[in-house]
């Protein structure tokens, strides 16, 4: 049965960005050996978008989906504010229908999302469909 998801981010300069995943957002992580950090991300959720552009990546004899990373949050200004105290900038605040949304830039010069949903969310569903407690 599944029991977890790994998220793969490709960076220009993972070194840097783990750091920032350290320091900068605070996450825990592990070392798999060698700096090689893997974190622990918050709770998560899944969304399946159309797309029309190629998004996915070769693995060596499988096309892999593409994806972004969309962090979220409660209070999108508080966490923003909370960002610039660790000298961590966004860009600008947009609306969507789906939330409020903003960029964090990344040491490499990738960038991930941030966003306070105004959509129901998964984030106290257990897999099967249970609500958490």
């Amino acid at each position: 049965m599944v029991n977890g998801a790994h998220l793969l981010l490709n960076s220009t300069n993972p070194e840097a960005d783990r750091a920032f995943f350290r320091d900068g957002l605070g996450f825990p992580h592990v070392d798999a050996g060698g700096g090689w950090l893997i974190f622990a991300l918050p709770p998560a959720e899944l969304a399946v978008h159309p797309t029309e552009k190629k998004t996915h990546r070769r693995s060596p004899g499988h096309r892999m989906l593409g994806a972004a990373l969309y962090l979220m949050c409660a209070d999108l200004k508080g966490t923003i504010a909370a960002l610039k105290s660790k000298n961590v900038a966004c860009t600008e605040i947009a609306k969507e229908r789906w939330g409020m949304r903003t960029t964090i830039k990344l040491p490499s010069g990738g960038e991930i999302g941030l966003y306070q949903p105004t959509h129901p969310t998964a984030l106290g569903l257990k897999a099967g469909g249970k609500a958490m407690n």
